[in-house]
């Protein structure tokens, strides 16, 4: 909730809370200037000052419940719920018949977590006030937060007996029939709604119940209802599009989109909103069918909002789910030129260039984002993607570098940084400089499971530190037991410990059952087990298939097995 309530009650009537019906003494004069000075200390967001003032008026005046009543806003723009509290509660006891002062005393008393309280205040005000429409709606959300449904239900018949029936109070008692697990008896209260009102929103309920229940021609008649007391409702238009696309007359579908897409009372939100969320979930099949449609919709959107942020983007997911990556880029492309200043219009932009591979422009792209918004350490770690995949590996670890100098006290970017550094320094073989960084990371986070096993599988590489690396190993594997990596590397630590029996069910889980049969490191190494074990014939059935997925991967693989054969010969096998 904010913490700031609007002043709502005008000077003029302020005048009336401070000035009695006599002769005005200094007194009340000198209260009524403070407290007029407080109030525009307040509107200016100058809390200090306008409680400080109030509160020497309150000292001097106690009976001023204005005073007061302002005084328990600037407390409570504060932060100090108690003190505002009390300070409204002042004002109340001092004129309960003034109806602001109950209902801020009820919204603090709701801040607070009162509910009892809030809920008395609001019954209260009800009784009092009963021409106050907005009162019962709050009411009805107070009933359901605690979990009175049918004093919900009452307060909603309330409304309906004070000031009649109307869209608002129909899909209001629908929704509570709805949570309360009682949805046929909604849509009967509907049906019957709609048999004495007409009702835009209403019809497209009705119709979107007869089209899950597939009476797909009821639901048309329904939607075009609804169609012709407001041509620009968007919900009845899309249901009747999912009308004619569930039944596959997609001309009919696609002429309803033009018109939903053309349609200037519609928002552009609900536009793109519908349009990206039909990309997203259409198969290849659809895309196919029917690209021409799809590019009349996109280009009809953009035509109409060619600078709009949403159209952009949206038409950047059509065109890359399209398989048109150039015009994907150049759109979020354009997308990040029109909105400079936009953080999710240059993340978006630099994401596509991921997704394409254009590593080169990821690097360039994501240095101008990074130097734009300085607090976003993100797009360096773009930036070092790019440069990763260019083979630059020393440019990654300046990266790092960088946003180590900028990421103090974040501790995520400080993390993903030592752990990069650690990563790199070990590709281009500076194998101290990679431990002491993963030393870092693990500074950071202790248990951070990505270092813990690339540390510990570098240490068994090196055949350096087994004791240490079993320790980290067995971490992760403990953490994720279904991981196919991490089993890997323990199954090989054990190995390498001469534990090739206890080793074996690690590699075996992984392989069989997590998707470790992918990866020919590890069936190479499961491969070693089963022959360290004598299973011979296995364990060439495994290294077999490390063969056929082996892309450079593992370059002395073929060598290896060839030694092995030999081993075999050599023992009579």
């Amino acid at each position: 909730m904010s913490r700031i309530f609007s002043v709502i009650i005008p000077l003029s009537c302020l005048l009336a809370f401070c000035v009695g019906t006599g002769a005005q003494d200094m007194k009340t004069r000198l209260a009524e200037n403070d407290i007029i000075t407080a109030v525009g200390y307040y509107d200016e967001h100058r809390f200090s000052e306008a409680a400080l003032l109030l509160r020497e008026t309150v000292g001097r005046n106690p009976e001023n419940d204005a005073a007061h009543f302002y005084l328990g806003l600037a407390e409570f723009c504060l932060n100090d719920i108690d003190k505002a509290e009390s300070e409204l509660e002042t004002a109340v006891k001092l004129d309960s018949s003034n109806f602001w002062y109950r209902y801020r005393l009820a919204m603090i008393y709701s801040a607070s977590g009162k509910e009892e309280l809030t809920l008395k205040m609001f019954e209260d005000l009800i009784r009092d006030f009963p021409d106050k429409y907005d009162l019962y709606y709050t009411m009805v959300e107070l009933y359901q937060k605690q979990g009175q449904q049918e004093k919900a239900l009452e307060t909603l018949t309330q409304i309906e007996n004070v000031f009649g029936s109307s869209d608002m109070t129909a899909i209001a008692r629908f929704d509570l029939l709805r949570k309360m697990g009682k949805e046929e008896e909604g849509y009967e209260y509907l049906e019957d709604f709609n048999k004495r009102y007409s009702s835009v929103q209403v019809l497209s309920l009705l119709g979107d119940r007869q089209l899950s229940m597939y009476n797909d021609s009821l639901a048309l008649v329904l939607y075009t209802e609804a169609l012709d007391i407001d041509p620009s409702y968007a919900p009845a238009m899309l249901g009747k599009a999912e009308t004619y696309r569930i039944t596959r007359n997609y001309e009919k579908y696609f002429n309803t989109l033009y018109d939903f897409v053309g349609n200037d009372n519609v928002s552009v939100e609900g536009k793109c909103g519908y349009l990206t969320a039909l990309v997203r979930t259409a198969d290849k099949m659809f895309m196919k069918s029917f690209g021409s449609q799809m590019d009349s919709l996109v280009n009809l959107c953009s035509g109409k909002y060619p600078r709009d942020s949403s159209v952009n983007y949206m038409a950047g997911v059509y065109y890359y789910a399209k398989g048109d990556n150039r015009e994907a880029v150049s759109r979020f492309r354009t997308n990040a030129e029109n909105w400079p200043n936009s953080l999710s219009a240059a993340a978006s932009y630099i994401e596509m260039l991921m997704y394409t591979k254009d590593w080169q422009s990821l690097v360039t792209e994501s240095e101008k984002a990074a130097s734009r918004f300085p607090s976003e350490t993100a797009f360096w770690e773009y930036a070092s993607l790019g440069e990763y995949n260019m083979g630059n590996y020393d440019k990654v670890i300046d990266i790092c570098a960088k946003v180590l100098d900028l990421a103090q006290g974040d501790s995520s970017a400080v993390l993903n940084a030592y752990t990069t550094m650690g990563d790199m320094y070990y590709k281009i073989g500076e194998k101290k400089k990679a431990f002491k960084a993963y030393d870092r990371a693990l500074a950071v986070n202790p248990s951070y499971l990505p270092v813990l096993n690339n540390y510990a599988y570098f240490l068994s590489v090196e055949k350096k530190q087994l004791k240490k690396a079993y320790q980290m190993s067995r971490k992760t594997v403990e953490a994720e037991p279904d991981n196919s990596t991490y089993l890997d590397t323990f199954g090989w630590i054990l190995y390498l410990q001469g534990k090739a029996l206890e080793a074996k069910p690690f590699f075996k889980n992984a392989v069989m059952l997590y998707g470790g049969k992918e990866s020919p490191v590890i069936l190479d190494h499961y491969a070693e087990v089963l022959f360290a074990l004598k299973e011979y014939d296995l364990a060439f059935v495994y290294w077999n298939q490390a063969k056929a997925k082996n892309n450079g991967e593992i370059p002395d693989l073929d060598s290896r097995i060839s030694e092995r054969k030999s081993e075999m010969k050599k023992e009579g096998r």
